[in-house]
């Protein structure tokens, strides 16, 4: 429980007393995190660099008949397995379930890598004839993005496995001091041991709202990300903007990097200023105009025959207000993190939010798209139906904010 009489800032939550062991610390030296970076990195950069081929690819694929409109039937299924790794974090070790969730700058850097990767790779014949000249390449147009990718996982799997040092007490080698130098051989060094805390026992409301909170981020966030590309590369003539892959990897490269800098930068003086909750709230409150952008997007196409510089200004009035919804992840990691009862415990807690989001990514893609599929293919609301459940379904989140605390306290251990 919060029980502290002191309200905890971005700041606090950096330099807290090692002695007290908080979960805010990093037991890391500055290399570690490098590795942990490195590592977070692989993820987005995976899982973004599909989407500026993906639509064209389910085109060129005939699956749908020629119809352009159902493109987004088909379009993107996330997995989920992550709530038994988190758990067994806890009694095994971090090192081998590596169960933490980073701050969302390595996604922002995974979001700008990832399109731009996705998008200059994906068919390298079109591009670089002469250096892809091999039938392969023609038969497998979208191999050459694949396999990079799956080479930065290869090589976050050795680092991890060989630099990365384990955090977890119980799990650790302890190091030769000059305290332990007269323990004979034949004596072991004890290690303390940790209590399994039963799954039901952590879900209580400090616990519950803010990975609630969190999955619904998620399911919103998700939804934003497919829906982006797939407007991009939906044809004018069904109001969408008609781009090549390269064209929407580079809009895609744009948005990640831009967002990036900015939570680097100004993250943590504005949530300092603002407050964790409120600037929650704002930052949710930013998805309803995002939403509104795209059928004023898809109105200016029509209006104006084409993609020209009022398309460009509106992309960029859309950029703003996603790296306003952004800061809204690192806000709620620090309700999330507070609302461990015990550092014991923190694998757990994690592993629920990380299931809870990764469910709430599963089902996101597959409403979005199929709503935009069936709001182009039947012209429900002018083609705008998927807009505007989304930013009704959003008033929940704005909802559910409220619930948190006003304040993220320190907690006594």
């Amino acid at each position: 429980m919060w029980t502290s009489n002191r309200t905890t800032t971005f700041r606090d939550l950096q330099n807290l007393d090692d002695s007290r062991e908080s979960p805010f610390s990093l037991p890391f030296s500055a290399s570690q995190i490098a590795i942990l970076i490195t590592l977070q990195l692989a993820e987005p950069i995976a899982s973004t660099s599909i989407f500026p081929y993906t639509n064209q690819l389910i085109r060129e694929l005939d699956i749908t008949g020629g119809d352009d409109a159902a493109v987004g039937y088909y379009a993107g299924i996330i997995g989920l397995t992550v709530l038994r790794w988190s758990r067994l974090s806890d009694r095994i070790g971090r090192k081998p379930v590596l169960a933490f969730a980073l701050f969302p700058i390595v996604w922002c850097i995974g979001g700008f890598v990832g399109p731009l990767m996705g998008g200059t790779l994906a068919r390298p014949q079109d591009h670089w004839p002469v250096l892809f000249s091999n039938p392969f390449w023609g038969q497998y147009p979208y191999f050459l993005p694949c396999a990079v990718a799956a080479c930065l996982f290869v090589l976050a799997l050795f680092m991890m496995s060989i630099f990365l040092e384990e955090t977890l007490s119980t799990k650790r080698r302890p190091k030769l001091t000059s305290t332990m130098l007269g323990v004979s051989s034949g004596e072991s060094v004890p290690q303390q041991s940790v209590a399994y805390t039963p799954l039901q026992s952590l879900l209580t409301p400090t616990v519950v709202i803010p990975i609630a909170n969190y999955a619904m981020l998620a399911f919103f966030d998700v939804s934003f990300k497919v829906l982006l590309p797939l407007f991009f590369s939906t044809p004018t003539y069904l109001g969408g903007l008609g781009f090549a892959p390269s064209s929407i990897g580079s809009w895609l490269a744009l948005f990640g990097i831009v967002n990036g800098v900015f939570q680097v930068l100004f993250f943590a003086k504005i949530v300092d200023r603002l407050g964790p909750k409120r600037l929650f709230c704002i930052s949710v409150s930013c998805y309803a105009p995002v939403m509104v952008m795209f059928p004023i997007m898809s109105w200016l196409v029509s209006a104006r025959e084409g993609v020209d510089h009022a398309i460009t200004f509106a992309l960029l009035c859309q950029l703003v207000l996603i790296v306003v919804w952004d800061m809204a992840f690192g806000a709620v990691f620090m309700f999330i993190t507070a609302s461990a009862p015990t550092n014991t415990v923190l694998g757990a807690i994690n592993g629920l939010g990380q299931t809870s989001a990764s469910m709430a990514r599963a089902f996101g893609p597959a409403l979005a798209t199929s709503l935009f599929a069936a709001s182009k293919e039947h012209n429900l609301l002018g083609g705008n139906a998927v807009f505007v459940v989304l930013l009704v379904l959003a008033g929940t989140l704005r909802w559910l904010g409220s619930w948190l605390p006003d304040e993220i306290q320190n907690r006594d251990e």
